[in-house]
Formats: C-alpha cells, sequence, structure tokens
C-alpha cells in the first residue's frame, strides 16, 4: 500500500536525521524526508482546511490546500533545524500543529471568525447571533484543545477537527483502537470541564 510504503520511507529519512552528528548539514534530508511525505501532509491540509476551516475558502481569501501546504511545508523545515521527530507518529504530529497554528493564524486575521463545525457541535453550542460573540467562544474552545495533553489532542485533531473515523486514526497513530476511544473520552472530560461555563456545553459521550 501507498501509505506503508510512505511510512517506511519517512521513517528511513527519521533515522538519518537522528543519527546526525556534529555539524553535518541535515537540511538535504529534511527536504527529502518532507519531499517523500508530500502527497500525505498534502490530503492532511485538504482535510483540515475543507473540513474544519471552510471559511477560509471562500473570500476573500479564497485559501486553496496547495496553498495551505506551501505554509506548512515553510513552518516545518523551520522548525526541524530544532526539533528531531523520531517516529513517523511524531512528524505527522509536528506536521498538523503547524497546519493548526497557520490556520488559525490565518483565522484570526478574518475578523477571528473560525468555522469549528464539528468541536462546536460536540463542545460548546456558540451562539450565532453576534459574531464578535461566537469569535469569542471559538477562541476559548481553540485554547482549550491546544491545552490538551499531546495525546489526547492528537486524537481529538484527528476524530473532531479531521474528521477521521476512529480505524483511520488508530491507523495513523499505530495504537489500537481501544487506545484511540479512550483518548478521545478524556480529551472531551477535559474539554467539558475547561469550557463548562459556555451556554450548552454537554457531558462527554
Amino acid at each position: 500500500m501507498a501509505t506503508d510504503q510512505t511510512t517506511a520511507v519517512v521513517q528511513r529519512f527519521l533515522n538519518q536525521l537522528g543519527e546526525i552528528s556534529g555539524n553535518s548539514p541535515a537540511e538535504p534530508i529534511v527536504r527529502d524526508l518532507i519531499a517523500s511525505s508530500v502527497n500525505r501532509l498534502h490530503g492532511l491540509c485538504a482535510s483540515m482546511l475543507f473540513r474544519s476551516y471552510p471559511r477560509l475558502t471562500q473570500p476573500p481569501l479564497n485559501l486553496q490546500s496547495e496553498e495551505l501546504l506551501s505554509s506548512v511545508v515553510e513552518r516545518m523545515l523551520k522548525a526541524m533545524r530544532e526539533t528531531r521527530p523520531g517516529t513517523v507518529r511524531q512528524f505527522f504530529a509536528l506536521a498538523n500543529q503547524h497546519m493548526r497554528w497557520e490556520l488559525n493564524d490565518l483565522a484570526r486575521r478574518l475578523d477571528k471568525q473560525v468555522q469549528l463545525q464539528t468541536v462546536t457541535d460536540s463542545i460548546a453550542a456558540a451562539p450565532q447571533t453576534s459574531g464578535s460573540q461566537l469569535s469569542a467562544n471559538a477562541n476559548r474552545i481553540l485554547e482549550a484543545i491546544e491545552a490538551l495533553p499531546d495525546d489526547e489532542r492528537e486524537v481529538f485533531s484527528l476524530l473532531r477537527i479531521q474528521e477521521l473515523t476512529q480505524s483511520e486514526a488508530a491507523d495513523v497513530l499505530g495504537i489500537s483502537l481501544k487506545t484511540v476511544q479512550r483518548r478521545l473520552y478524556r480529551s472531551l472530560m477535559l474539554l467539558t470541564e475547561a469550557l463548562k461555563d459556555l451556554p450548552g456545553t454537554p457531558a462527554p459521550s
């Protein structure tokens, strides 16, 4: 399968990075690493953009997944000058983090009108009558998500923002389905507690 081949190639480049010592240049390996994973990165960019940030694809920004990918690649090139993920999971977690940061930055510039379809439906019923109030609640939700522990944030992002199935998330992360379910439940508990003062916040289910 293409996914398995990508995983193996990415891990090989990560291993090469881990073996670098002294003043040996890492950038050529990092560029090859990103090039080998660009198709999967593009798919993740498109999924996150069109499913969770559709407003950014409309005027005045008209953001395309290719443009998002370009920004994420630039962010990754800079980040990996200091950060050296050791596994495929850590590499794509880093990429997901920079995708979120890039999209969040763009959303805040557009009057902070963040569209969080699954998140707002599942975690908090943000009022629709006031654009400024929606923005304030959306920012609270974003901050609460960013504050989640790494494992829970990773699972929550894949399931509720990128809308992967639990089985797909388990495959991406290389963990069991029960572990995915446990981390999702814990993330919902933590978010419910953090956002309990927002109107309409349900108990985790």
